[in-house]
């Protein structure tokens, strides 16, 4: 529990930026989008940790050193996208617990899966991630608010580039299973 005694700025609330010249409602539609954003791509860093921290095989040093990252990519992403909320004059979404009931993909539970199955999912929520970023863009254009496209943009070729790295490893002839091998 919080012992602040003064809070600066509710979550939720925005002001929008006068230097930026982008008037609080319009900058609250954005902010929506991009707290959105910001809790499915931390989402989907937790499950590259997650997958990152469990993957065995014999592809496991070359998927072990992608997932980590692709991890990293998601927290960078997820930066970007705090820091500008913030420079649009709101409150980025932080705790865990907003995090995940404002996010949008759906991870996997606590339990190890074969590496495949795991990335199967990754590529699922990139996906879906990639999707949303995408109406987040031009929203952003709509409203005239051209940097936060571009930061988007910026955002969606990372995303992009590492879901396509992805589904090269779920390709036929990678991620061999020993018992299949032996049949």
């Amino acid at each position: 529990m919080s012992t602040q005694k003064h809070v600066l700025k509710s979550a939720g609330d925005v002001e929008g930026s006068e230097s930026l010249r982008i008037d609080a409602e319009r900058a609250e539609q954005v902010v929506d989008a991009l707290n959105a954003d910001l809790a499915d791509v931390y989402v989907l860093y937790h499950q590259l940790r997650k997958h990152h921290w469990n993957v065995e095989g014999a592809e496991f040093r070359d998927l072990h050193l992608f997932l980590g990252d692709a991890a990293e990519t998601a927290e960078e992403i997820a930066d970007t996208l705090a820091e500008r909320v913030q420079a649009l004059g709101g409150v980025p979404h932080a705790s865990p617990a907003t995090l995940q009931s404002e996010a949008s993909v759906e991870p996997e539970d606590e339990d190890v899966y074969d590496i495949r199955s795991s990335l199967a999912n990754d590529e699922e929520m990139y996906g879906d991630i990639i999707e949303t970023t995408r109406e987040h863009i031009e929203l952003a254009e709509n409203l005239g608010d051209y940097a936060t496209a571009e930061l988007l943009r910026e955002g969606l070729v990372d995303l992009e580039d590492d879901a396509h790295h992805v589904e090269h490893y779920l390709e036929a002839d990678t991620l061999v299973f020993q018992g299949a091998m032996e049949q």
